[in-house]
């Protein structure tokens, strides 16, 4: 009975450390810079790990006022390319703390 409680307490250290490693890690992320492209590089669109855009860059060929519709579009495209790629980092590198584990809901 006495080893029952000894496999609990290491299994409640190792659950501490993991949430300390999982919140490192979403950290790290959160500094992280994604830069998505649209238009064949005509538009980039940088995002952070907490999904906010930091910055557009529109090459100065693409502004022409008749063209405002596309250059809108390639905007968006190159946003939600950004947070795309910035989904599959997050997934990526917190996929590695919950491998093996059934966690609906956490992420």
């Amino acid at each position: 009975m006495r080893g029952g409680m000894g496999n609990m307490q290491k299994m409640m250290k190792q659950m501490q450390k993991m949430q300390k490693d999982m919140q490192k890690a979403q950290e790290e992320l959160a500094v992280k810079t994604i830069e998505g492209t649209a238009g064949g590089g005509m538009v980039t669109v940088i995002v952070n790990g907490q999904k906010e855009i930091i910055e557009v860059k529109i090459k100065e060929d693409v502004v022409d006022p008749e063209d405002i519709e596309m250059l809108q579009d390639l905007v968006l495209a190159a946003t939600n390319d950004a947070l795309k790629k910035i989904d599959e980092l997050t997934n990526e590198t917190m996929g590695r703390f919950t491998q093996g584990m059934n966690m609906p809901g956490l992420f």
